[in-house]
């Protein structure tokens, strides 16, 4: 089994290293991350710069950071780097959920559903804190969980966000499939003023999750602290709207 690996918290980061540590035992793993932070940079792709790949010491050699996105790392490892095409793609651990309409933002998710355009079975894993987060369940469990992927051809072409409570295994009470969450939030730009007299602008804000949308979604998951597996998918039409658009159309014409 051949694994491509990549994230958004770096090529530094201690999940990166734990989940290669862990899928080491059991594939030939390749890591292709970026030389520095890149959370919440979405599914962008560098195209006014030139993307540079250094092959690092890392990973027993297997590694490499590039100057750009986890989609970026994704695309040029599969066209260019590797020697071969890999049969999963998986990115994280990342350090912090990725829970509901995270998945928009996240650079760790876009990474994994990069692997699912270019027609891989993908895998985007979270812990579920930002604060002392644990590794250790998370990477054992995608140790398990990969090869059985393998084995369904209907999970292909689909995406697995998997988010995990930052516990140790003997507090974590189980494993549900869910859907996204109802997950917004409330943003607050804090003005500033630089040394030269330039204002400029901090994003923060305050997360509000809603907990009456059921308890089979992803968010009301991780707070039963379970593992949430949910099935992503890169068509996001919605069906629904185009039966009423048509009923529009021929109200129109």
């Amino acid at each position: 089994m051949k694994i491509l690996l990549t994230n958004d918290d770096s090529i530094w980061a201690e999940g990166l290293a734990a989940l290669w540590s862990a899928l080491k035992d059991i594939a030939d793993v390749v890591v292709v991350a970026p030389d520095r932070e890149r959370s919440a940079t979405g599914h962008g792709i560098t195209m006014d710069v030139p993307l540079r790949a250094e092959n690092t010491s890392l990973f027993d050699g297997q590694g490499w950071m590039v100057n750009g996105t986890p989609a970026d790392c994704v695309k040029l490892a599969v066209n260019c780097l590797l020697k071969e095409k890999p049969d999963l793609v998986i990115a994280g651990i990342n350090r912090g959920p990725n829970l509901g309409i995270d998945v928009f933002y996240s650079g760790t998710v876009s990474g994994a559903m990069e692997g699912t355009i270019l027609g891989f079975p993908s895998i985007a894993v979270s812990v579920a804190s930002f604060q002392n987060p644990i590794y250790d369940f998370a990477a054992e469990f995608i140790k398990k969980i990969a090869p059985k992927v393998l084995e369904h051809h209907n999970l292909k072409d689909v995406l697995l966000n998997i988010n995990v409570p930052s516990l140790p295994s003997e507090k974590i009470c189980g494993v549900k499939i869910t859907r996204l969450g109802n997950r917004k939030y409330i943003n607050s730009f804090d003005a500033r003023v630089d040394p030269w007299g330039r204002v400029y602008y901090w994003l923060g804000g305050d997360v509000v999750d809603d907990d009456t949308a059921g308890n089979d979604t992803d968010v009301a998951t991780i707070k039963e602290n379970k593992v949430s597996i949910t099935p992503i998918q890169i068509d996001l039409t919605n069906y629904k709207a185009m039966r009423s658009l048509n009923d529009v159309l021929n109200d129109l014409f």
